[in-house]
């Protein structure tokens, strides 16, 4: 569609009675979000905008590996079309040299003890341009999208293609009971590096150990003691730690 106000929302309301599979694409968002309510920019034609609906027969305890299929997919997806190798970033966020590229948003919907559906979104900045003076200056300092990466523009069916592809099978292979936690683990750019994830009851510093099958991230404070973090925002995430 050429606008939608949020496709994640859109295709909630679709799902009654919807087929596994549906996907919704749009050229603008007007009130995308991401994460903790955030807004996520994207003027028309700049990003690759994506929702999809998921009837997973997983408990769910693993939803948070669909989220890791969508990660992986996207990630080998780029690389397929660009040869550019992004990183994962604890929980959603896609990073390019250290910068932000994209994010994911999971939503789920749970009919007693069974996962009735999940909407997966999946937000890249493509042809963003970062010169104009429309982009806010948050997202200029921190964000970086291919076509800066590359020099040039950047197909984005051929890339929604791409990354189609390989979630179907990292989703086959969840569905036949595969974990995708080592290899998502193998692309996260947040392990082994010092950390603050700001919690509820105040900030969690430490270094960043490895994550769990099911996801959380696994931090060790000065202590010693190691936590398992299930949400929470990485505010920093410094050198690497030797």
């Amino acid at each position: 569609m050429k606008r939608a106000n949020d496709l994640s929302t859109l295709l909630a309301r679709a799902a009654a009675g919807a087929a596994e599979g549906l996907l919704a694409v749009a050229d603008e968002q007007t009130a995308g979000r991401g994460r903790l309510a955030r807004t996520w920019w994207a003027p028309p034609g700049s990003n690759l905008l994506m929702s999809l609906l998921l009837r997973p027969s997983i408990p769910p305890s693993q939803a948070g590996q669909l989220t890791m299929c969508l990660g992986l997919a996207a990630v080998e997806g780029i690389e397929t079309v660009t040869g550019l190798r992004p990183a994962l970033k604890w929980p959603n966020d896609l990073l390019l040299n250290g910068r932000k590229l994209g994010g994911m948003l999971s939503e789920l919907r749970l009919d007693g003890e069974r996962l009735d559906y999940a909407v997966l979104g999946l937000g890249l900045n493509v042809n963003l341009a970062f010169g104009g003076p429309d982009v806010p200056a948050d997202i200029a300092a921190t964000a970086i999208s291919l076509s800066a990466a590359l020099g040039r523009p950047v197909d984005r069916l051929s890339l929604l293609v791409a990354i189609l592809a390989r979630c179907e099978t990292w989703y086959d292979r969840l569905l036949s009971g595969a974990f995708p936690h080592r290899a998502w683990a193998d692309r996260l750019d947040t392990l082994g590096r010092a950390v603050t994830v700001m919690l509820p009851n105040g900030p969690l510093c430490g270094v960043a150990t490895g994550v769990t099958p099911e996801g959380a991230l696994l931090v060790r404070d000065a202590a010693g003691r190691v936590q398992a973090v299930w949400s929470g925002d990485v505010t920093a995430v410094r050198n690497a730690v030797p």
